[in-house]
């Protein structure tokens, strides 16, 4: 039996798995949820045995623990180390789900005529890790493995990864590969397939102002004392000049600019306006003057509003000047911007740009390194092969706006370069309400994964 044959045998319990996978609520920013995220653990490493792999086990970190497991079928082959995460966002907000989030259910879409799994965690990043597995269980069965073949599934992507370095510092020998795959990113559309070679960086922060030293009466203080949450809105539009710029002092000292040979070459790929507009729901694009859409997503930094709250929120009038306003605001970063020396930066100048009348408080939250990845490598060209051999195209070298923190990580750790080999699309809404993950990719992505073991053994040989 050849791997296609297995695959098509075993179909409908590879679906039923993952959907089970994704009746657990991991949610690894909300300690209410931490025996389900624990739980989750569990199941990958069962999922991993039942697949076939070797010294299994779940690894407890200072937060949620990390699942391991290995086929090392000859120590002379090439090994690849497979990355992913179990852990998920939160699902809020809740009422803007068509169907509860942690009960997944199959729907026909426009992209999606074979269907889609609607679930929180389905594109990201259950479904896409749990093709590895299935692939692996699909050679094992079939004795088709073609390289040694390790898996490192964490629990904590979503809140930065934040033990993860430790463990990797802890494990270097266990995990030593020849290179790691990772399937957290997309394609551009399922009829033109994609490579990720290049990630964003991140710089994650808190904003606190406060003003008096209560909430105050807003008929009888109003006029007079500050009101944090103008004064936080008024700092927040400053950020941004007419022309879209970040306006924080040294924003853009180290950012990369591309050649006009290598922004042609990214022109190359498929793009319409009309179809990104549509795909939600807008009547015009914003963003950095001087440069094309596809480029403001992907090699130009930004910095975006997550979250903005305080005072009274509930329902009915409240008339009062709150004491404090907060927000969460991410900032994108390209290829030679360090998160440390963006955030140093960041806050001070939002300190320098607040009146006297209130205090500033900014707490960094959590950030990653950008990064890029070669697209000459036997590992690329690996991934490139096996795309083509399914999809029946090259695929094409894009770079992402997202950002997988632990990407640079591998490269000054362990020192290995990454393969960003994912299936997801860009109308996943990963992240929001509705996430979902096409079934054609689900499996589209467990038939590639096998090609691209084999090609890999074969090209690093």
């Amino acid at each position: 039996m050849d791997i296609r044959e297995y695959m098509s045998e075993h179909r409908e319990r590879m679906l039923n798995e993952l959907l089970e996978l994704l009746r657990i609520p991991s949610i690894s920013a909300d300690a209410a949820y931490a025996s389900d995220t624990h739980k989750c653990a569990e199941v990958v490493a069962n999922h991993l045995r039942n697949a076939g792999a070797d010294n299994v086990e779940v690894v407890a970190t200072e937060g949620y623990p990390v699942v391991y497991g290995e086929k090392m079928v000859d120590v002379s082959l090439p090994t690849v180390l497979v990355y992913g995460h179990y852990d998920v966002q939160p699902a809020d907000p809740i009422d803007l789900w068509d169907s509860p989030a942690f009960e997944p259910v199959i729907k026909k879409t426009e992209l999606h005529p074979e269907g889609a799994i609607f679930a929180r965690g389905a594109c990201d990043d259950k479904g896409q890790f749990f093709m590895h597995v299935k692939a692996f269980e699909a050679m094992v069965a079939t004795n088709q493995v073609p390289c040694n073949i390790k898996f490192m599934i964490e629990g904590e992507e979503e809140v930065g990864s934040v033990h993860l370095e430790d463990f990797l510092e802890a494990h270097k020998e266990r995990l030593s590969a020849d290179v790691v795959l990772v399937s957290d990113t997309g394609v551009i559309a399922n009829d033109v397939p994609s490579i990720t070679t290049g990630l964003r960086g991140l710089s994650y922060v808190e904003v606190e102002v406060t003003g008096p030293n209560r909430d105050l009466h807003s008929g009888l203080y109003g006029g007079a004392a500050p009101n944090p949450i103008n004064i936080l809105c008024e700092m927040i539009a400053s950020l941004k000049d007419e022309n879209q710029q970040i306006t924080v002092a040294g924003f853009y000292d180290d950012v990369e600019e591309l050649s006009a040979e290598e922004r042609e070459a990214m022109a190359e790929a498929p793009f319409s306006e009309e179809a990104y507009k549509k795909s939600i729901d807008i009547g015009a694009v914003e963003g950095e003057s001087g440069y094309s859409i596809p480029e403001r997503m992907s090699i130009r930094p930004t910095l975006d509003v997550n979250g903005i709250w305080g005072g009274y929120t509930g329902e009915g009038a409240k008339t009062v000047i709150a004491s404090k306003a907060y927000a969460k605001i991410s900032m994108r970063l390209v290829p030679h911007q360090n998160p440390e020396d963006i955030t140093a930066k960041f806050e001070a100048h939002f300190k320098k740009i607040a009146p006297d009348s209130v205090k500033i408080k900014v707490s960094p939250m959590h950030g990653g390194q950008p990064a890029v990845t070669p697209t000459e490598s036997p590992s690329y060209l690996a991934a490139s092969a096996a795309m083509e051999a399914t999809f029946g195209k090259v695929p094409v070298p894009v770079r992402s706006g997202g950002s997988i923190p632990i990407v640079s990580s591998f490269e000054r750790i362990l020192g290995l370069k990454t393969v960003l080999m994912g299936f997801g699309l860009d109308s996943d809404a990963i992240h929001s309400p509705n996430e979902h993950y096409g079934l054609f990719n689900y499996f589209k992505g467990i038939e590639t994964i096998p090609h691209f073991h084999a090609e890999f053994a074969k090209r690093h040989g």
